[in-house]
């Protein structure tokens, strides 16, 4: 029996970027139209607008500008060569998020279910391709999710229990990151799934530099 252990991240890699092509094939023929109207109007009417702040924090939080810059901060941190591999993955991504907008034609919510309540936005934000999937904030927090996991499971300086609130916090972000782009009415719940996979992906991708 393979210990999955001894598994090569490359290869849940494979398997997940696979799943992300098959779902978008699914998205593309609008098979989960009602799903995602419904998940939207439910967390909508369940949550309150007392929320809508902190989820807009959020939304700072996943663009392209944030996530791009603690990168290259863990770069400079680590001091590795391999990091700038890191990069190229994550280069590559942006290049697979926007092949997903172009040829998958899923258009976001409508206006009515917009709840971003931040004055400020960064320049990425205006960059309207006409389509919602995938989500780019939810692929960007799951690669970027993956690469701390894997620093916070190599230092040795940190506790067991250390390490299991970190690994509990990266969830918790990634969580409501998840809620956050369908209840702001950003992206439908598809959106969201299909980002997920692809920055799983390609951050298990990434790994392959790093080990």
């Amino acid at each position: 029996m393979i210990r999955h252990d001894k598994i090569p991240p490359v290869v849940f890699g494979i398997f997940l970027f696979a799943a992300f092509m098959l779902f978008s094939y699914l998205v593309h023929k609008d098979l989960f139209t009602q799903l995602d109207f419904n998940t939207t109007v439910r967390l909508q009417n369940h949550i309150s607008r007392a929320f809508d702040t902190l989820f807009s924090f959020l939304s700072l939080l996943g663009s392209v500008e944030i996530v791009s810059i603690i990168l290259l901060l863990l770069w400079f941190v680590f001091k590795k060569m391999s990091y700038i591999f890191v990069l190229c993955i994550y280069a590559l991504f942006h290049l697979l998020e926007l092949f997903g907008k172009i040829f998958v034609y899923h258009p976001g919510p409508s206006y009515r279910f917009f709840r971003y309540d931040l004055g400020f936005n960064f320049p990425s934000s205006y960059v309207q391709p006409g389509s919602s999937y995938p989500s780019g904030h939810l692929a960007r927090t799951l690669f970027l999710s993956v690469i701390l996991v894997f620093i916070i499971y190599r230092l040795q300086k940190l506790s067991n229990m250390q390490k299991y609130l970190l690994y509990g916090l990266t969830a918790s972000v990634v969580a409501l990151m998840f809620i956050s782009r369908i209840y702001l009415g950003e992206h439908w719940l598809s959106d969201v799934i299909g980002g997920t996979l692809l920055g799983s992906s390609c951050g298990l991708f990434a790994l392959t530099f790093l080990l």
